[in-house]
């Protein structure tokens, strides 16, 4: 028997490594089916990616059936401290069932620190058996930061308005893209400032973009940039912007272009 420490210090007692693993979180579950192909036994029903991801499906990543998760059987739940609620990960560890919780990262070297380790200490994926995708994005997103040549507000959701604020994995890939964030300083991680706020800002040069991205919320060239006439908008990839996977792999070409810089 095993027993490891996840990224919140909790104890996740394994047998070995782990043969069938409930993912509830979508990034992981993308990050996990391509670095240890068959392990995975159940995901979310956001669990989009890669697309012929054939296992059962457990609810949704705030919202988890846990009765459908209990049913799949599994040695292993993976989980995130952002996404997934404590109570949750707590009713799951109460049935016996080991859960790893990843950490809420605050920047894209943390967030694959964590990945990195997650693979080496869960699944053993480790030195030559480490997958490439992750070596490649480490040498991608890691670094010096560039000088910035843009601010941007950055809505995930609209009605109401929810922004990036302060200490986000998004927040830090668009700064390392050369783009700032208006409420970086912001006391929330996810404010909700009300639109006439954001024209302020932007009518006194506060900031002079808005990112929009396609996920959580589908913003589109019709919903969305209307709410700020004359100002430029870009649209994202929004699995670049906030997914810590095998999509942050060659995803700084990608997302340079559609932000225009």
């Amino acid at each position: 028997m095993r027993e490891l420490v996840d990224d919140l210090g909790e104890r996740v007692p394994l047998a070995g490594a782990p043969g069938r693993v409930v993912s509830l979180v979508p990034s992981i579950t993308e990050a996990v089916a391509v670095s240890a192909p068959g392990v995975l036994a159940g995901a979310t029903e956001y669990c989009i990616h890669p697309a012929d991801l054939d296992v059962a499906r457990v609810g949704g990543s705030k919202y988890p059936k846990l009765d459908q998760v209990r049913a799949v059987r599994p040695d292993l739940v993976l989980a995130n401290a952002e996404e997934n609620r404590p109570q949750d990960v707590a009713a799951l560890r109460e049935d016996g069932i080991p859960v790893w919780v990843t950490e809420a990262a605050s920047t894209v070297p943390v967030a694959l620190r964590s990945i990195r380790r997650m693979f080496a200490e869960v699944f053993e994926l480790a030195g030559e058996h480490a997958p490439e995708w992750l070596d490649t994005a480490e040498r991608e997103w890691t670094g010096s930061l560039p000088s910035v040549v843009a601010t941007a507000i950055v809505p995930v959701w609209r009605k109401p308005w929810v922004l990036i604020g302060r200490d986000t994995f998004a927040g830090d890939v668009l700064r390392r893209l050369g783009v700032g964030n208006a409420f970086a300083d912001h006391a929330d991680r996810y404010p909700r400032p009300p639109l006439s706020e954001l024209t302020e800002l932007l009518d006194r040069g506060g900031a002079n973009l808005v990112v929009l991205p396609d996920e959580p919320y589908l913003f589109t060239p019709q919903d969305g940039p209307e709410a700020f006439p004359g100002v430029r908008c870009a649209h994202v990839d929004g699995r670049l912007l906030t997914w810590c996977g095998p999509s942050l792999a060659g995803a700084r070409a990608t997302l340079s272009d559609q932000l225009g810089l």
